[in-house]
């Protein structure tokens, strides 16, 4: 067994790691030499991406940033196909596979092409501040299609790529996903159906310094609860005639959610809360118009909220006690709850998502880096991963570290590139050498 060079240690940023103690195979080392001696054409190619915009409604600009993935990922052997979106309201999907042996494992690497940050925002440009390179999706998720193109070109120059199978989706409509979800998520979950891992090329979470691995992600879902009473003068507020009227109704459920729900690893918001004579939401349910007077009892109140498990069984056990508590009404008046279509699955913290991570720190020890523990899921966002955790063992969180992520500032941590795509590469070769 070789050791990595000292040198490629230097530049990878993993210090404090003497190369004496790395165990690394004569293939393994050059896919670290590789990421290291590629780190110019890496932040070349971050720049170029970064640069496009690429806003979930800037159909064009997503469109043009899959187009630069085609351009990189075809010289390395990947058949390349654009699945277009317009009928779902958005661009579409890149989707790229590499055939290997028939018996090997089959990979499934995922990450977005689309960002937050729309035509319309000052935030456009990449700029490079020391060890920070600071521009729109930067590291949400530029830089996690940046670390599957090096951990790739390590793997060509290595001789490990040519056995392995391996699939990509880079979604264009991740960070606002089109509709139906059921139509814009059908390929990505019939990838999961036929892969083995599922590797998730988001933004590394760090924990008090420390790098961490995600083995579970929380659902995303989005309900709205609206409560109606009679409409009369206020003078007869809790009478027999009048009820407690709309308002003190959805009070009341929303307090009695506060106090009842919470359990560990869920969450609930009250994101958007309106109620008197009339109370209207838009199209998109972000905006409320309302009308009223202190001297009326409110005849309607809407809230809408967020909610976020763990677990499939966690999210139908909440949604139920959730419907339970609106079911139960105050004089005089009526609610109902309605949760939207579409939302973002759970990733389970499973067995088998363990034992990927379990692997990835058998590459971190031959590193001679510190061990990843399992990241808490409270500090972890929903994502595409999630759709396929019910058919294939994942990890997410392959992509750099970043900070200031959806924010006018967001920057990647430029050393984290060359630090996953190495974790990356070696990893995806030995999962590659497995027997499915």
């Amino acid at each position: 067994m070789k050791s990595l060079p000292f040198a490629a240690l230097v530049v990878l940023g993993l210090a404090l790691a003497p190369a004496a103690q790395a165990k690394l195979s004569k293939a393994e080392s050059a896919m670290a030499k590789t990421v290291a001696a590629e780190q110019d054409r890496n932040l070349a190619l971050l720049e170029k991406l970064v640069n496009q915009n690429s806003g979930s409604l800037n159909l064009e600009g997503v469109e043009k940033v899959g187009a630069m993935m085609r351009t990189e990922l075809e010289p390395l052997g990947f058949k390349v196909e654009w699945k277009p979106m317009r009928d779902t309201g958005r661009a579409g999907h890149l989707i790229a596979t590499h055939s290997g042996k028939p018996d090997a494992k089959r990979l499934l690497l995922i990450a977005h092409l689309d960002t937050v940050f729309e035509p319309d925002s000052p935030f456009q440009k990449f700029v490079r501040k020391g060890d920070m390179g600071e521009g729109p999706g930067a590291g949400d998720d530029k830089g996690g299609m940046v670390v599957i193109v090096a951990a790739l070109r390590a793997m060509q120059a290595a001789g490990t790529l040519q056995g392995a199978n391996i699939e990509i989706h880079m979604t264009g409509d991740e960070e606002d996903s089109g509709s139906p979800i059921e139509k814009a998520r059908a390929d990505l979950i019939a990838a999961g159906k036929r892969s083995d891992v599922a590797l998730d090329f988001e933004g590394l979470v760090r924990d008090g310094g420390a790098d961490m691995g995600s083995v579970a992600r929380r659902s995303s879902d989005s309900w709205t609860v609206t409560a109606t009473g009679k409409s009369a003068h206020s003078s007869g507020i809790f009478s027999a005639a009048a009820g407690d009227g709309a308002i003190y109704e959805l009070t009341r459920i929303i307090h009695r959610f506060r106090t009842e729900l919470p359990e560990p690893n869920l969450t609930f918001n009250v994101g958007l809360i309106a109620g008197g004579q009339q109370a209207d939401l838009d199209a998109g349910g972000i905006r409320a118009t309302v009308t009223g007077k202190t001297n009326i009892i409110a005849p309607v109140a809407v809230a809408r909220g967020d909610l976020r498990a763990l677990s499939p069984e966690q999210i139908a056990r909440v949604k139920a006690k959730m419907a339970a508590i609106v079911a139960e009404h105050a004089p005089g008046t009526d609610a109902k709850i309605a949760f939207d279509p579409g939302g973002y699955p759970s990733m389970a913290p499973t067995d088998g998502n363990r034992a990927l991570l379990a692997k990835l720190n058998g590459v971190n020890r031959d590193l001679g880096l510190a061990e990843m523990a399992p990241l808490d899921p409270l500090k972890r966002g929903a994502g595409d991963i999630s759709f396929v955790a019910a058919d294939a063992d994942g990890l997410a969180g392959l992509g750099p570290y970043s900070t200031g992520d959806h924010a006018p500032g967001e920057a990647v941590d430029i050393p984290s590139i060359a630090r996953q795509a190495t974790r990356a590469a070696i990893l995806m070769s030995r999962l590659s050498g497995e027997k499915r």
